[in-house]
């Protein structure tokens, strides 16, 4: 018997075995490493070929002996393919050998039966995340290593195709370049990172995974190699975007019914009442009776009732002069009536779309209305900031505060949210108790 087989035989392995020299020859190749391979016994090319032929993304260096890793072997149509192995190193009659013993997940029982309990588990832990995550492994540089079938089927690219590469081979461009600047100054610094990410597959197609990157850290605290956990998400994105649009076409619904309501109120009842009330002058420039005094007094005060009622459900001014014109307006009736000097330094040159002119000026007709309620001061300020893309807009109080986790939301709160996110926008809430409000707003531009 020759010695490679003596060899072999010594180790009692099951499986899928490949012996290679100390200069990375293959010496003996078993029937089951064979069909691994995707080769027929018969068919193998001759033994002398060298180890990086089957193993091209190993080096066997950097290997260690008795613990099961993973890799991707070159199969015989010149494809990569997952697989698990475990190498041990032999000395015979003075020559060293390298046993390379291969598993797969079918065959984790029998893997049990030769590793420690530590490799088998972490092995059984990969099976199970393999069967529902999609996984990347990444060098410090950002260059694939590792991927699982998950990541392939979802990116439609082949696992030789991703290895040796970086993440922009799926970019689908969808985030701009600060994106990707924050992700990696969180995940270089050795912290978790955690968000959405919309990527492009290999056919034209755009997918999101909602992503979370571990960093591996050295002994040194520095990162040497990045983990990347995914789970498919496109579908619940597309979702929440129709949600997105009706709830948009509901608010726009909402705001031509308030309009029509706001005209009929003015031009119709309104007008009405304003004859009445020429009528009762003319009565009163003819007869004196405390009756007709009673009932232009009553007839003003109705008349004035309207008005408000008008312009709260929609201020003409902000369809015919538009935004800072209507905010203005509003200001001055808000500071007369409630007594609440309200600080105004707005930096907006030019319109905006209608519906956004209109979010912006019902959330800080939203804002203003829980300052009057909630926070018991007697001034108040907004601002406007234009910038190249995007409106921001801060309404703030020095007023009581609250606890913003100490419950669920308001409606008021819940609406300038909602029409925040209508609008392709952010609402953003800061307050403590004792220590003011903040409400934030920023809407894109075109």
């Amino acid at each position: 018997m020759a010695k490679e087989e003596r060899l072999i035989e010594r180790q009692d392995v099951s499986g899928g075995v490949l012996l290679v020299d100390d200069v990375g020859k293959i010496q003996y190749i078993n029937e089951h490493a064979c069909e691994k391979f995707g080769y027929k016994m018969g068919g193998l090319p001759g033994l002398g070929l060298y180890f990086d032929e089957f193993l091209p993304k190993i080096d066997p260096e950097t290997v260690a002996e008795g613990i099961v890793t993973s890799t991707y072997g070159l199969n015989a149509e010149g494809e990569l393919f997952p697989l698990f192995f475990s190498m041990n190193s032999f000395r015979l009659d003075g020559e060293l050998y390298f046993l390379y013993v291969f598993h797969d997940g079918e065959n984790r029982a029998r893997l049990a039966d030769k590793m420690s309990a530590s490799p088998n588990e972490l092995v059984d832990y990969k099976f199970a995340l393999d069967q529902a995550a999609i996984v990347a492994i990444t060098d410090q540089r950002g260059k694939i290593k590792y991927v699982n079938d998950k990541f392939c089927e979802i990116s439609k690219y082949r696992a030789g195709e991703l290895l040796g590469e970086d993440h922009r081979i799926i970019n689908s461009g969808y985030h701009p370049r600060e994106f990707f600047t924050d992700l990696w100054q969180a995940i270089t610094a050795g912290r978790v990172w955690h968000g959405e990410i919309k990527n492009r597959a290999k056919d034209g197609s755009y997918y999101w995974v909602d992503t979370t990157i571990i960093p591996f850290l050295d002994g040194d605290g520095k990162p040497y190699q990045y983990l990347a956990i995914r789970f498919e998400i496109t579908e619940r994105k597309r979702i929440e975007a129709e949600l997105q649009k009706m709830t948009a076409q509901i608010i726009d619904v909402q705001e031509e019914e308030r309009k029509r309501l706001s005209r009929e109120l003015h031009d119709g009842l309104g007008q009405n009442l304003y004859s009445h009330l020429i009528t009762i002058n003319r009565l009163m420039s003819e007869l004196d009776h405390p009756l007709l005094v009673q009932m232009q007094e009553e007839a003003m005060e109705m008349i004035e009732e309207i008005r408000d009622l008008s312009w709260e459900l929609r201020p003409s001014v902000l369809d015919d002069l538009g935004l800072v014109p209507a905010i203005r307006s509003f200001l001055t009736r808000y500071s007369n009536h409630y007594k609440i000097a309200v600080h105004f330094d707005c930096v907006l040159g030019r319109r905006l779309a209608p519906g956004t002119e209109t979010t912006i000026y019902r959330v800080i007709q939203e804002a203003l209305t829980n300052v009057r309620k909630y926070a018991g001061v007697d001034e108040a300020a907004v601002t406007i900031r234009e910038y190249e893309d995007a409106v921001r807009v801060m309404i703030e109080d020095c007023g009581r505060g609250f606890d913003i986790s100490g419950g669920p939301r308001g409606v008021g709160l819940f609406s300038m949210d909602e029409r925040a996110r209508a609008s392709g926008g952010e609402l953003q809430i800061i307050s403590e108790p004792g220590k003011g409000t903040k409400v934030i707003l920023e809407v894109p531009v075109g």
